[in-house]
Order: C-alpha cells, then sequence, then structure tokens
C-alpha cells in the first residue's frame, strides 16, 4: 500500500490536535516529518500517528517531554510492544489508583452524612492515596530502565556464569532458614534463580516502592515461601537477631544515612548470621563514561559518584566499623557490545543529565555512537563489580 503523507495542518487536524502542538514536538525533537520539500514544507507519514499516539500517551501518564524523547527513540515492532505494554500497565495501576481514592472519597462522604464530625485518620488515608498517584509513573520508570540495563548486561557478557547466578552461589543459602533482602526490585535474582530456592527457608523480599514489590510479587507468585514487605532498610521493622542471611544488591549506596542502615541490619543479624552486599567499583562501565563525555563533557551518567559512598574500594573499611569478618569477592566479566541501538538504549536509561545534552543534538550523538562502533565491530567495556560477605560474631 502506498504510504500518505500529510501536511503539518491536515496531520494536526487528523491527529486531533493543534498546529502548535505539532510544531513544538518538531522543535523539541520529539516529533520530527518524515521529510521537507525544497519549498520547506513539512509533511508527515501515516507511521508518525504511532509515534504521535506514544508522545501523547505517555504525556498524559506523566512522563517528562525528555524522558518521552527517550522511549520513543526507536520505532521498530519490538520497540513499540514495549510501548504498548508499558501504557497498558499504567493504565491499568492508574485505575486501581483512581479506584481506591474514589472508594475512600464515598467512605468519607458517607461518614460525614452519618456524623457532624470527620475522623481524622479517614482524611489522612486519603491524603495518602492521593499523594501516591506519583509513585506509579516512578515505579514504571525505574522498571524500565533497569531492564534495558540488565538486558545489556544479559547480552554481552563474557563470563560463562551470569551476574545474578554468580551472587545466588555466594549465599550459601541452603544453611540459612530466615532470609531477607534489602531493595529487592522487581525480584529479578529469585527469578533467576528459582530453581534452587530452598523451599524449607522463610523468605522476606523488601524495597521502598510499594510498585517494585507488587512486580516482584507477580513475578514469583508460584513461591510459596516469599512474603512481601515495603520497608526502608534504616529502620527495620523486624526483631533483634532474627534473620540468618541479609542480602543487599547494589543499593546501600542509595541509602541516605549508611551508617544507619548498617546498624540495623546488625541488630536484626542472628549471631553467626551473614550479610552479603553487592556493588561496583570506580572503573565499572568506563569506557561508556568516557564515550558521553567525548560527545559533551557535562554530561553525567549518575547523579553522584556511588562507588564513593559505598564501593569495591572503600566497602571493606565501612563495614569492618559493624563486623570483625568481612571478605571481597569480585565477579571476572566484560562486556563486549555489538549493537549501537543497545548501547544507546543504555546511555539514555541512566539516572545522569545526560538527556538533557543529547536530545539536543540526536543526530550528531547517534553518528558519533555509529562510527565508534563501525571503527572495531564492537566496544569492549570494563565491568568491575563484586559482593561483601561480612559474617556476625557469636560473641
Amino acid at each position: 500500500m502506498e504510504k500518505k503523507y500529510y501536511t503539518t495542518g491536515q496531520f494536526a487536524k487528523m491527529a486531533n490536535v493543534s498546529n502548535r502542538t505539532i510544531r513544538y514536538y518538531d522543535k523539541q525533537g520529539l516529533l520530527k516529518p518524515h521529510h521537507i520539500s525544497e519549498k520547506g514544507y513539512r509533511y508527515y507519514s501515516d507511521d508518525d500517528f504511532v509515534k504521535l499516539q506514544q508522545i501523547l500517551s505517555l504525556k498524559n501518564l506523566g512522563f517528562s517531554l525528555e524522558e518521552i524523547f527517550s522511549m520513543t527513540l526507536r520505532s521498530d515492532v519490538s520497540s513499540l510492544k514495549e510501548s504498548f505494554s508499558l501504557q497498558k500497565k499504567m493504565i491499568y495501576k492508574k485505575i486501581q489508583h483512581y479506584e481506591a481514592i474514589l472508594s475512600s472519597i464515598e467512605e468519607v462522604d458517607e461518614y460525614l452524612n452519618e456524623h457532624d464530625h470527620l475522623e481524622w485518620n479517614k482524611l489522612v488515608h486519603l491524603i495518602s492515596l492521593s499523594q501516591a498517584g506519583d509513585d506509579i509513573v516512578e515505579q514504571y520508570r525505574n522498571a524500565s530502565n533497569v531492564e534495558i540495563r540488565i538486558r545489556l548486561h544479559e547480552k554481552y557478557s563474557t563470563s560463562k556464569v551470569s551476574w545474578f547466578t554468580w551472587l545466588f552461589d555466594q549465599y550459601d543459602i541452603m544453611h540459612h532458614k530466615n532470609i531477607l533482602e534489602l531493595g529487592c526490585g522487581n525480584g529479578q535474582l529469585w527469578i533467576e534463580n528459582k530453581d534452587k530456592i530452598p523451599l524449607t527457608s522463610n523468605i522476606l523480599l523488601t524495597d521502598v516502592s510499594k510498585g517494585m514489590l507488587e512486580d516482584a510479587r507477580s513475578n514469583l507468585f508460584t513461591i510459596g515461601n516469599i512474603d512481601y514487605k515495603k520497608m526502608n532498610c534504616e529502620h527495620l521493622l523486624l526483631e533483634d537477631e532474627s534473620v540468618d542471611l541479609i542480602i543487599a544488591n547494589h543499593m546501600l549506596f542509595y541509602v541516605e544515612d549508611v551508617n544507619q542502615a548498617l546498624k540495623e541490619i546488625k541488630r536484626v543479624l542472628s549471631k553467626g548470621g551473614l550479610f552479603v552486599c553487592s556493588t561496583y567499583g570506580s572503573h565499572h562501565m568506563k569506557e561508556i563514561t568516557d564515550l558521553v563525555k567525548s560527545f559533551n563533557q557535562k554530561i553525567n551518567l549518575s547523579k553522584n559518584k556511588l562507588y564513593e559512598k559505598f564501593g569495591l574500594e572503600n566497602g571493606k573499611e565501612i563495614l569492618s566499623q559493624y563486623f570483625d569478618d568481612v571478605e571481597m569477592h569480585r565477579h571476572e566479566d566484560s562486556l563486549e557490545v555489538t549493537d549501537s541501538d543497545d548501547l544507546t538504549n543504555y546511555i539514555l536509561s541512566c539516572h545522569g543529565n545526560q538527556l538533557e545534552y543529547i536530545s539536543k543534538d540526536y543526530e550528531s550523538f547517534l553518528r558519533m555512537i555509529h562510527n565508534k562502533m563501525k571503527q572495531t565491530g564492537k566496544m569492549h567495556i570494563t565491568k568491575e563489580a563484586g559482593c561483601f560477605i561480612c559474617r556476625k560474631s557469636f560473641d
């Protein structure tokens, strides 16, 4: 079928948006015309309706224009499926969220019709529900970015033993009855090792994000001996010496007060119990850092140098203040990336300021990535990650 083309005005009218909206998205680099005639007329195609739908839907769901830019770069079938899947999940979550708010409002309204005063706990609950709406967007923003980064490591790792398999082997998990994971995310550690999970253990997965816990529960619903609880590791709602094994995978450097968290971890850990926490070193993924810096020195892929807060270089010193027995184990691995799109998506998924600078000249950024890959056919990337195994004394 021959592809149809539309002027800006025709395209805007058919999409039921203003000309100004189309011109604005063009200026922002979100929705460029399919081609521009010699006279400067801008034309859009049928394919551009799909991208416009993505932009409008993601904007309505609460994503910023910079985030939408990175989420709509690719237009292949696989990317479209991922986008629509994300939209469906978030819309379903928002429906549930608004249904909960509506139910709470009706309950408060009914109470007021029957009483001449208000129980403030009902109003506090309603306020809490209203404020929770932003958490839905934040959860899926984080989940999508985490999935992109996990896929890069899974696809291009040179190690015969995957990261999560290697980590699981460090836990000596068969010898522990009560197990706690802090910052479990979507449960990826347990998903990849589900055949090794001892059915005799009591496992508690915790996270500060309720949405992430729901994802973990959904991913691991067939495993009956796992419980889920929203919890901050700086204030563990657990009894003293009640856990035999505590796991913290790449999360201590996000904690506001690491020392307070370690005090709590030591408190709830049983005598002779293990605390295993993973992190990375200062050279981790350094080739990617160097690459984006060559494009613009102002780009930082992370808001903070997390390894300076808790990394392979300083982790043992920090942990030794709380544990007498601390060992560091490194996971020997690297990446050999051969697809420039995968590399681009990884860069855009990071937590730094890269979108601010890349979106201004995205075509030049793409050319730089493609040229880099063309020179060698692949890009070697250093991985510097490992874990600390800490044992609590019997004293």
